[in-house]
């Protein structure tokens, strides 16, 4: 069935019904095809369990730290103990 998009406006209701009962309905706009109500898929209530076994690896250590990543957020980590440094001297104030 074609309707036209004022007709499609006037008769929403009526031409979802058709439509649910299997009907494909072609709304035109001066004699041009733009849209076509069809029924929506009705999904499955539940998905099986396991349905991806075998799909999706994931590594035993997915999970642990990795110091090239930390290293890019908080630099290189060292275990060895910062340098002191003495600070610079102070400059006299003018007058």
């Amino acid at each position: 069935m074609e309707v036209n998009v004022h007709e499609a406006k006037t008769h929403l209701s009526r031409l979802l019904r058709r439509v649910a009962a299997g009907e494909e309905i072609t709304i035109s706009r001066a004699g041009v095809a733009v849209a076509k109500l069809i029924a929506a898929r009705t999904r499955s209530k539940s998905r099986p369990m396991g349905m991806d076994r075998g799909k999706i690896w994931i590594a035993d250590d997915f999970d642990q730290p990795d110091p090239e990543l930390e290293a890019l957020f908080y630099g290189p980590i060292t275990t060895e103990a910062p340098e002191q440094t003495s600070a610079p001297p102070k400059r006299k104030k003018k007058t």
